[in-house]
């Protein structure tokens, strides 16, 4: 060894932090090639008496000298903590996976029971992964507490063997009487994209253990985003989700929003660069007033969220005693929305909680209706086309498998007769004052019958459908507003999830909401916005609802300048409920 190199070496070890079982050589800058450079390092670990943290990172370290290192390790039974991110600066790719090879080897034959494994910022992809699956598949990582995997380049390839690696290691440590219970997961930039974090969902849902996780800038979208939220659910004691740009949409948030509300541990949620949007905000915010009791800190940054939105999201925070910031910015409020969402949590009290809104993006151009959605492709796009016509063409749903409000299915012996069938879908055809009142006296109960109070699309389409006929005629009227109060009645009494989706879906079908993808706005007629001002009056209504809905009729009413008149009956029906 050349004695340049053996004199960075000694003042390196100079500076080594021996104490409380952690031998550390962080930053430090040595680049060891072979077991001649790495000689001194061996020597320690072999003299280290207890040794159950041994830090590496900062370093660079080739093949040769990872195989003296290994051989030392191979007798430090008590190892528990590996921090080894960053160690393979200007290595070549493939030298990584043997040295990873190598060094798990030796910790799966010391029968080693790690609790915190960190391999962050060494760009070995895929065939990295390949370099620890033996090892996190083994009784070494059974008891795997933090596994961090930040900017390794892993890609789908390395999520999908992650994934199988953590299922397996589950497998048999459950076998053994002692399930693997991860708590801490760490894979930010890893492009680990919709397949990848599909799979990984897979064994966070086995696991169920997770407290943190924190997946940024993955190019994730909603697939994978519905995959995980799916996974949160089943992992009660998570405190901290963190997809920080990944990409959400409305399709994504929706079920991430469903899963929030029911984790009552959730303390750090980072949604920001997500593109979340109105819709997917409204959701997180009825996910607020329904859980995450004990939340400290909500990024929706840099989401196109309107302003409406973004009040809907302060106002719904008021009740989180805990809540240490809330950040909107980077969003579309402009300067006079970024006054009305600082004047809102004033109003609460909770001022001090609102980040910065230095980088709102202003209000969206008119003319901007349309969102690009880049990430859905195009067979999904036909899906959805195909959904949307069979709802505007059948209004309401009539298959075997429509539910109840409550999500049971609805049972046969409670559908109507074929003849009440035809009448109804005569009305839905060609909804009429003449048809509605042809259907008679329980025109209530088989409209109910047939809604599938799961699809908030269909109850807002039956609603518009029976009060596009309102008149002021005695008859007619009563007939509209008893079908209208029996149908918002059942989609408002159930979760605050079903009523604000609901509500989300008639803003934008209104054309009060900007929505997403190829919404068919409805042609507001008087009858929609007269038949719900009698309703946002009624005790079934919350009033929170309410709250909402005036929120986006005060900012967008100009959307419903073609009936005027039923605008401002509308806007003061709701003054009179939100004042009581």
């Amino acid at each position: 060894m050349a004695s340049a190199d053996i004199a960075q070496l000694t003042e390196a070890l100079a500076k080594t932090h021996v104490g409380d079982g952690e031998l550390s050589y962080k930053g430090q800058g040595l680049k060891l090639d072979n077991a001649e450079s790495a000689a001194e390092i061996v020597r320690a670990i072999e003299e280290f008496q207890g040794l159950r943290a041994l830090r590496l990172e900062g370093n660079t370290i080739g093949v040769e000298a990872a195989q003296s290192i290994a051989k030392a390790l191979e007798k430090k039974n008590e190892l528990q903590r590996c921090s080894w991110s960053d160690m393979f600066t200007g290595r070549l790719r493939s030298e990584i996976p043997a040295a990873l090879k190598s060094l798990g080897s030796a910790l799966i034959k010391s029968g080693a029971r790690l609790t915190e494994l960190d391999l962050s910022d060494n760009a070995f992809g895929p065939d990295g992964v390949k370099g620890i699956e033996t090892l996190l598949k083994s009784p070494a990582c059974h008891t795997l507490r933090e596994l961090k995997l930040n900017n390794c380049g892993m890609g789908i390839g390395g999520g999908k063997i992650l994934a199988g690696a953590l299922i397996e290691c589950h497998k048999q440590s459950s076998a053994a009487g002692s399930p693997l219970r991860l708590k801490v997961f760490i894979a930010g930039r890893n492009r680990l994209e919709n397949e990848g974090a599909t799979a990984l969902a897979k064994a966070f849902q086995l696991m169920g253990s997770l407290e943190e996780v924190h997946m940024p800038q993955n190019g994730i979208n909603h697939q994978g985003v519905t995959a995980l939220a799916g996974a949160m659910q089943h992992n009660p004691d998570l405190r901290v989700l963190n997809l920080n740009d990944n990409t959400f949409t409305k399709r994504g948030a929706l079920p991430m929003a469903q899963a929030l509300r029911h984790l009552r541990n959730v303390q750090v949620i980072n949604f920001g660069d997500c593109l979340v949007r109105s819709e997917g905000a409204i959701a997180i915010a009825a996910a607020l007033r329904e859980g995450l009791p004990i939340l400290k800190e909500l990024n929706l940054s840099f989401g196109e969220l309107s302003e409406a939105a973004a009040l809907v999201v302060a106002r719904c925070v008021k009740d989180k005693t805990q809540l240490e910031k809330l950040d909107l910015n980077g969003n579309c409020f402009g300067e006079e929305g970024c006054e009305a969402v600082r004047e809102a949590m004033e109003s609460i009290n909770m001022v001090d909680m609102l980040g910065s809104l230095s980088d709102d993006e202003g209000e969206p151009d008119e003319d901007d209706e349309e969102d690009d959605d880049d990430d859905d492709d195009e067979e999904e796009e036909i899906e959805e086309q195909s959904d949307e016509e069979e709802q505007e063409e059948n209004g309401l749903d009539e298959s075997q498998g429509s539910s109840d409000g409550d999500g049971s299915p609805v049972k046969p012996s409670d559908r109507v007769s074929p003849a009440c069938s035809s009448d109804l879908q005569a009305f839905l055809t060609s909804p009429t004052a003449e048809n509605l009142l042809d259907l008679g006296a329980k025109r209530t109960l088989l409209i109910e019958q047939q809604v599938d109070y799961s699809d908030p699309s269909k109850i807002t389409d039956a609603f518009l459908k029976i009060s596009s006929v309102y008149e002021e005629e005695p008859e007619v009227k009563k007939a509209v507003l008893d079908t209208t109060d029996a149908l918002l009645k059942k989609a408002l009494c159930g979760s605050y999830f079903q009523a604000y989706s609901f509500l989300s879906s008639l803003l934008v079908t209104l054309g009060l909401l900007k929505g997403e993808g190829k919404v068919q706005k409805a042609c507001v007629m008087p009858g929609h916005l007269l038949a719900l001002s009698h309703s946002v009056e009624q005790e079934y209504f919350p009033l929170d609802h309410a709250d909402v809905l005036q929120t986006f009729v005060s900012k967008y009413g100009e959307a419903l300048s073609g009936c005027s008149s039923g605008r401002d009956a509308l806007q003061a029906a709701l003054d009179r409920r939100t004042a009581a």
